[in-house]
């Protein structure tokens, strides 16, 4: 796990638990719970980006007033959450369910959790990060440059997250499975193979009918 992401996941109530469970050996043995306000940012590197670019969703978590998590899962074409810059990750946020409960949790309290999932490689990318959103109308540009190609609804807001932190999680437990588009992928060759067996099939076959033809129309020999 990486130290910053444990710092900021290491409260008073989850390292008691790592003492009594025995959990914090793994982890480099007892320590006191850092300051999560403390320490620079962590800033992604060339494989989270890389990975970042392409998620097609992800999952998001924020905290209301009253202390209750909320979830909600974000879906569009792969690369539609873009690295504004190595710290920062933004997206367009759409009219969608007017609900806007992410929306009012970050308002007063803007800490959020990503889930980035890749099932077919059990692969999966954690991070913290502070979530801001703006009206696309107040910043135009960056809307712009968020806007997802071809996508015909309306940029309500920009959603920029300053990431504080990452990590990448054991692949144990996550079940393989695959988009339409991975599966497309895997059978393009498949189905090529499957078309040069058939041509090569129906070839034979008219070759073996045009023997039989031969055969018969040949004149019988001398009684």
């Amino acid at each position: 796990m990486g130290r910053r992401y444990l710092d900021i996941a290491t409260t008073p109530s989850v390292a008691a638990a790592q003492e009594h469970y025995g959990g914090a050996a793994p982890w480099g043995g007892p320590r006191a719970p850092a300051d999560a306000e403390a320490g620079e940012s962590q800033q992604l590197g060339p494989a989270e980006l890389a990975f970042i670019a392409t998620r097609d969703g992800f999952y998001l978590a924020s905290v209301s007033e009253t202390g209750w998590p909320y979830v909600q899962y974000r879906g569009g074409p792969a690369g539609f959450l873009t690295p504004v810059d190595a710290g920062t990750l933004g997206f367009a946020d759409f009219r969608g369910n007017r609900q806007y409960i992410t929306t009012g949790n970050v308002t007063a309290n803007d800490r959020v959790s990503l889930f980035l999932m890749d099932y077919a490689h059990r692969h999966r990318l954690k991070i913290f990060g502070r979530l801001r959103m703006t009206d696309a109308a107040d910043n135009p540009e960056l809307a712009a440059r968020l806007a997802v190609p071809g996508y015909r609804g309306r940029i309500e807001r920009v959603a920029l997250i300053a990431v504080e932190a990452f990590d990448w999680n054991c692949s144990q437990h996550i079940t393989p499975r695959f988009t339409q588009a991975e599966i497309e992928g895997a059978l393009t060759p498949v189905r090529a193979e499957l078309a040069t067996l058939r041509a090569e099939n129906e070839r034979l076959r008219r070759e073996l009918a045009g023997r039989e033809t031969t055969r018969h129309e040949e004149p019988d020999g001398p009684a």
